[in-house]
């Protein structure tokens, strides 16, 4: 045993049963052996090899019966799954949002330099204090740069993925966090995510009997010959885990029976191939020589050559048990006298037995989690390998509703018809991966936003095109990882539906933290340019606008972070895809509460002016404002009670005590060119400056709670 990186091309590896092929090789010696190459090909029946035709195997495929002697001829990148893997190489897209702000940014810089070019000029062209002038404009440069959007960014990003790694959900790209809020199509795999993946015999069903397991104590003894048989079937090392399901109910009724030969001997399997959908094993027993057989109830008809009265008969009864969400298996019994073993099972005299019924159970919280989605506006789309009659009957029990479509019926149809079908749809039966592609491209030409699960190599292309490509952790491949957006941890469908509200709340937040940007900057912007164009003087210089935009802006922005999801967070639709941080609207609105504040400081100021105060308090006047202001559009901005978020009174109390320390202590006050003004002063350009903010925050609650639109509902920034 080595480590499978120490592999090259030329070595010769064993492989048998159970094993996880480590590389590509070529057989050369052995019995012929089945694989399970579904994580490569997305096959989900075994295929059968053999040594003796020097058959290929390749790395990451699972052995599931035989044994075999093989040279590598591949490994790493070279390998099949590697190929695949190097294909899906590419430079993830940045967010939507990123994109944006990179947009943004570089022409507001612009725009900064105009109007700090335009500053420096006019003061300087006016009284010559040519320095001053360059003072002026590097301290209005400072407040118009958005230099804060890209910490922003990267804190909400950062702070997202690490929310939704909580719940289960590992996050590879931001751009997959964004998109989660606009997600309005999840496909999901129902093993497993919908399913608890783990199988169990549920009905047994005979000439004489039909049975459900959890209806009786002890098994009947009509049912041990259908246990026993259907075991006889499955290797002796159980792997699939419809053979563990065999194996736990005969250890459970049937360990001191008759029913179990453990000194027989196995003779020959005859695995499953895509032209007979059943594994045959032949067992010794002293001279006896005995058949089993299991496999779908098609095949054990034809290899037991009923009647058609008797073969109706048994078709009826396994369609019964598909319509109640059982996977339905065939089981047949027979003997062999002949000293040459046969080339195929047709070739011996088989009697039907009976049929089993195994079921995986829907996970008790799948119902209440689809209902989640259907309220958030999020069509759930169930993907499975099953029989449409089984699908159907599970999809049922998990709460989604009727519309189905077969792998088949994608291959057969055109692209148009298609994309009607899948309108709406939310079953897809007899599904292989290599479908899963050409579902989400049909979906984005319904113009679905797309989430897609998946754990296979032959995932990967559907992972990659998807909006969101979601991966699974506990079973999913390296490959399917890597082209995934978010990995789940558990493989369940309430991580999915967590990170929804996460991302949701996360865009919410993120728009109201942009939006307080704004409506921040506006006021010290102007309290900049318009006082040095008015011929009063520079009231703020750089050093205030150091602490405003490294102290105050940061430490209230991470209070936009922190807020918790809106009560509708999922009982809206998804975001638009259309939707943007930098709205024309958005910002105005934005700006507004900016601009109500900027107005009632600007006043005081003047009056302050006339009254004939002193520069150093004046200007100490208009950093309470701009400080206060600050706090005030913070608190109009939120629309939870201070109790959802301690954070904000924690950060209000946080300013208002720096404010103190820079306004009162003297040698802080110095440092910031400061003088306290008088206290009638301070308490006015607080009253000016909170009180008509505050005020227009109220009134938008007020309108909120009266009726809200959709818009309103969908930004705490809209006003009406």
């Amino acid at each position: 045993m080595i480590e499978a990186r120490a592999l090259v091309p030329g070595d010769l590896i064993q492989v048998t049963e159970g094993d996880r092929v480590p590389a590509d090789a070529r057989l050369t010696d052995g019995a012929i052996i089945t694989l399970d190459e579904s994580i490569v090909t997305g096959e989900s029946v075994p295929v059968q090899r053999d040594p003796k035709l020097g058959g290929e195997i390749f790395g990451g495929t699972l052995m599931t019966s035989g044994h075999a002697i093989a040279e590598i001829t591949a490994t790493g990148a070279r390998s099949q799954v590697g190929r695949i893997g190097a294909a899906l190489d590419v430079v993830p897209p940045r967010a939507p949002v990123q994109r944006e702000v990179d947009h943004i940014v570089p022409r507001l810089a612009v725009v900064a330099g105009v109007l700090v070019l335009g500053l420096v000029v006019l003061r300087g062209a006016t009284d010559g204090q040519w320095l001053q002038a360059v003072l002026s404009g590097i301290t209005l440069a400072m407040t118009l740069l958005p230099e804060e959007l890209p910490v922003v960014l990267a804190v909400f990003f950062a702070l997202g993925a690490w929310r939704i790694a909580k719940r289960g959900v590992l996050a590879r790209r931001s751009a997959a966090v964004e998109t989660l809020g606009a997600m309005t199509v999840l496909c999901v795999d129902k093993t497993g995510t919908l399913t608890k993946n783990q199988m169990a015999i549920a009905r047994l069903v005979t000439d004489e009997l039909e049975l459900e397991i959890g209806d009786v104590g002890e098994l009947p003894e009509a049912a041990h010959e259908l246990v026993e048989f259907g075991h006889l079937a499955c290797p002796s090392h159980a792997t699939d885990p419809m053979d563990k399901a065999f194996a736990t109910l005969v250890a459970r009724e049937l360990a001191s029976t008759e029913h179990v030969h453990p000194r027989w001997v196995a003779q020959r399997e005859y695995p499953l191939q895509a032209e007979l959908l059943a594994v045959t094993h032949l067992w010794q027993d002293g001279g006896k020589q005995i058949v089993a057989t299991k496999g779908a109830p098609e095949a054990i008809i034809d290899l037991c050559h009923l009647p058609p009265d008797a073969a109706e008969r048994w078709r009826a009864r396994a369609s019964d048990m598909a319509t109640h969400g059982l996977r339905v298996l065939g089981v047949a019994r027979g003997t062999f006298d002949g000293a040459e073993l046969p080339a195929s099972p047709h070739d011996f005299d088989f009697t039907i037995v009976g049929l089993v019924g195994l079921a995986d159970p829907v996970r008790p919280e799948t119902a209440e989690l689809v209902a989640r989605c259907r309220a958030a506006g999020i069509r759930v789309v169930m993907i499975t390998g099953d029989h449409l009659e089984t699908a159907r009957a599970i999809a049922a029990t998990a709460g989604l509703a009727d519309g189905a479509i077969t792998g088949a019926e994608i291959e057969s149809q055109g692209e148009a018809e298609l994309v009607r079908r899948l309108r709406d749809v939310h079953v897809i039966a007899r599904a292989v991966p290599a479908h899963k592609l050409r579902i989400v491209s049909a979906l984005h030409a319904c113009g679905e936003v797309v989430g897609m699960t998946g754990d296979g190599v032959n995932d990967a292309p559907a992972l990659a095109a998807a909006d969101v490509g979601i991966a699974m952790g506990a079973r999913g491949s390296d490959v399917a990882r890597e082209a995934a957006g978010l990995v789940l941890v558990d493989d369940n469908l309430r991580s999915i539906v967590d990170a929804v509200e996460i991302g949701r709340t996360i865009f919410d937040n993120l728009r109201t933290s942009v939006g307080y940007l704004i409506a921040v900057h506006l006021p010290i912007a102007a309290i900049a340019l318009i006082p040095p164009m008015l011929g009063w003087g520079a009231l703020v210089t750089p050093l205030q606008i150091v602490f405003l935009e490294l102290v105050i802006d940061p430490t209230c922005s991470i209070v936009f972070e922190l807020e918790p999801p809106a009560v509708d967070v999922l009982r809206r639709p998804p975001r638009r895809t259309d939707v943007r941080l930098f709205e024309l609207t958005h910002v105005l609105r934005s700006a507004l509460y900016g601009l109500v504040g900027l107005v009632g400081m600007l006043v005081v100021v003047a009056l302050g002016r006339r009254a004939a105060l002193p520069v150093e308090q004046i200007r100490a006047l208009a950093f309470v404002g701009l400080v206060v202001g600050n706090v005030a559009i913070l608190a109009a901005l939120r629309t939870r009670p201070l109790r959802a978020n301690p954070t904000a009174a924690v950060a209000i109390a946080l300013v208002a005590g720096l404010l103190a320390l820079v306004v009162e202590v003297p040698w802080f006050a110095a440092r910031f060119n400061l003088t306290p003004p008088p206290w009638g002063w301070t308490v006015v350009v607080i009253a000016v400056t909170v009180i008509p903010v505050v005020a227009l925050g109220w009134a938008r609650d007020l309108r909120a709670r009266g009726g809200a639109t959709p818009v309103m509902r969908e930004s705490p920034l809209v006003l009406h």
